[in-house]
């Protein structure tokens, strides 16, 4: 190892800790954080710019782990450099409650960007930064927005397939001040990476477009790692990916090299005898004062850099207003007054009014930004007049994700977790199976994210069963903390955006490919973020409550009208609800709900797509439980019984039902 006696003892005192740690524990992974020590003594005391004590500073450079299973890399450097992160939250490491979780979790821990865990997601997480950095730059001015981001990833994530979708697209946009160390360590769980990976990373990346540097075996050479993250950094118009042969375990005597020391192998006396190598004393959480005093100054020089760049901020003569508001994940004064509205009687599919409203916001949200996955067009996410994102366009705002849904959304939560854009991704919603990994992240996360998914039904038509979703809005339901909406017009679409731009979480808008007709009574949103309301009562006094209550959501709300007209003819009072959120629903007071569906009253759902889970709102459910079929959308609703007539017929069998009990 190329260093002075102090920085070598810096190193092995990480290396204690990262041994230390899952040993408290009993789990975790130890040896990859072992053998990355000298890395990440590098990034955080010669490289990287930023102020520990002050965590969230805009202009900060941003750091990834995309192998998140090494995580206790990076809790110790947050500790040893100053960030919130107490020797007591390592002790704590893994344990209920703690700030040191198995995995890195955006917005639990001090210092962490971006949530981590399955492998590959960080790689497109770095993208989304590296995008929002060159944006930013580009948008405003490099004296306040100007730094890099640098992610650590491995064996595991490069051979996830959302890797190469992200590498492919980084390459293509020509992102520089883009770093990526890639640890190849030729160990995987299994054993030895050749058992399952041939692949030339440096070939693979070339091809991609990238900068590349194989430094070969020089994960203990400070001097020599600096120099090539140096070397990267000045790379401006490609992403870098640094080629670092490690050794997992390293110094270990048992376990160098071995797939064992992935996991957690170091019991008390391998971790004493590795110690004994590095000539450190058999003691736990061991940090040399002199080691503790390096590592808090190196936290804390980057106040100057902070203090400078606020200043800068401060005399900047750009638009101050757009910047803080960025700075601030919130939109400016006045932005919801471009939304359209449209009239009864008009009719469009909500994909195409969606469309209408993304590109009315363009105008007054300077980080509103996106497209769609080869389908901006039909998804609603083209914008007119707006520069692709490219080389030749680094502040462009229509994002040609190109067929790379999975990649989409990684990198999609990469830009959201950098701060100051809100991304938007589209697709047809049975494809969003593609992208659900990078969803349940940007759920977990808190990612303020827009999914644009089109296509939303059986409605499909003659593509046939392949591409119509059927279960799919039951499973993302499922999924905790994230919004999804399925508007039953235009009119409630951009109510739905609306709502989208100041959350503080995903939302998936789930939209129409067939025109639907804009219905009396949801224009200036009557209920839409309370996520249902009583949208119209037909053949019910006015101090009475209806006979049947009709619920749906999307292209169905207009069926259960149409089918409220039968039965009032029939001399059935009925209740029409527009639930477009089962979300939002849920988050108000049982007052309001039982004030929509009273519990006292039938209530039928009608939704194209699986019942399941409707039991929770309704008595009975017209629904598709079965895959669809290949005819004219409109043909294959009515076959499958979303049509008035057969609604109507299942509201008059509940009420029967009902009377017979």
């Amino acid at each position: 190892m190329t260093s002075d006696d102090l920085e070598l003892r810096a190193v092995n005192t990480i290396r204690g800790l990262a041994m230390d740690l899952p040993e408290q524990a009993r789990s975790g992974h130890q040896g990859t954080a072992m053998a990355l020590a000298p890395l990440a003594h590098v990034l955080w005391t010669r490289i990287m710019r930023y102020d520990a004590e002050h965590p969230e500073w805009f202009d900060r450079d941003r750091f990834v782990l995309s192998a998140g299973h090494a995580s206790a890399l990076l809790y110790s450097m947050l500790h040893l450099t100053g960030y919130d992160v107490t020797l007591q939250d390592l002790k704590e490491f893994r344990q209920w409650g703690s700030r040191t979780p198995g995995h890195p979790e955006r917005g639990h821990t001090a210092g962490v960007e971006v949530t981590t865990g399955p492998l590959g997601q960080g790689v497109g997480n770095g993208v989304g930064m590296g995008i929002a950095e060159q944006y930013l730059r580009t948008r405003f001015s490099p004296d306040v927005v100007d730094h890099h981001t640098f992610v650590i990833c491995g064996d595991g994530d490069l051979s996830e397939g959302v890797s190469h979708e992200a590498a492919s697209l980084a390459g293509h946009l020509g992102l520089g001040r883009l770093i990526y160390v890639y640890d190849d360590n030729h160990i995987t769980i299994d054993g030895p990476t050749e058992l399952a990976l041939g692949d030339d990373a440096v070939k693979r990346f070339e091809a991609y477009g990238w900068h590349v540097l194989d430094i070969g075996e020089a994960a203990n050479d400070l001097d020599e790692l600096e120099r090539a993250l140096r070397e990267a950094m000045a790379e401006e118009s490609r992403p870098s990916l640094i080629v670092l042969r490690s050794h997992i375990g390293y110094p270990s005597p048992k376990f160098t090299d071995d797939p064992k020391a992935h996991g957690n192998p170091f019991d008390a006396e391998e971790i004493a005898a590795t110690k004994a190598v590095m000539g450190m004393p058999d003691e736990a959480f061991h940090i040399p004062a002199d080691v503790a005093d390096l590592y808090r100054e190196a936290g804390r020089r980057g106040r100057e850099a902070r203090v400078a760049w606020e200043e800068r901020v401060a005399a900047w003569d750009g638009d101050r207003d757009a910047f803080q508001a960025l700075v601030a994940d919130r939109p400016a004064d006045g932005w919801d007054a471009v939304i359209p509205s449209w009239e009864p009687g008009e009719e469009l599919a909500t994909r195409a009014a969606s469309g209408k409203v993304f590109n009315a916001l363009i105008q007054t949200l300077p980080g509103l930004l996106g497209g769609g996955a080869d389908l901006s067009g039909n998804t609603g996410t083209l914008l007119a007049g707006e520069d692709a994102l490219g080389p030749e366009h680094p502040g462009g705002r229509q994002i040609y994700w190109g067929v790379r849904e999975h990649g989409m959304g990684a990198v999609m939560n990469g830009i959201a977790g950098h701060g100051g854009l809100l991304p938007v991704g589209g697709t047809f919603f049975v494809f969003s199976d593609y992208m659900r990994p990078a969803v349940r992240l940007a759920a977990l996360a808190g990612h303020r994210v827009i999914y644009s998914w089109t296509h939303d039904s059986v409605g499909v038509g003659e593509d046939g069963p392949t591409h119509q979703p059927v279960e799919h809005l039951a499973a993302m339901r499922a999924m905790p903390n994230l919004r999804v909406v399925r508007p039953a017009d235009a009119n409630e679409t951009a109510a739905a955006w609306a709502r989208a731009v100041v959350h503080d979480g995903p939302t998936a808008l789930i939209l129409s490919r067939q025109n639907l007709p804009v219905l009396a009574g949801t224009a200036g949103n009557p209920g839409v973020d309370r996520g249902a309301y009583a949208l119209l009562e037909v053949g019910v006094g006015p101090d009475d409550l209806p006979d049947v209550v009709l619920v749906g959501t999307g292209s169905e709300v207009s069926v259960c009208v149409a089918a409220a007209d039968q039965l009032a003819a029939d001399g059935i009072g009925v209740r029409v609800v527009s639930m477009p959120c089962w979300e939002d629903f849920d988050d108000q007071d049982e007052a309001y709900q039982a004030e929509v569906l009273p519990a006292e009253v039938p209530t039928l759902a009608v939704e194209a797509g699986s019942t399941f889970g409707w039991d929770r709102w309704a008595d009975d459910t017209v629904g598709i439980d079965r895959f669809g079929a290949s005819a004219p959308g409109s043909q294959v609703l009515s076959e499958l019984g979303i049509n008035p007539d057969n609604v109507a017929t299942a509201a008059r069998a509940l009420l029967a039902e009902v009377s017979e009990r």
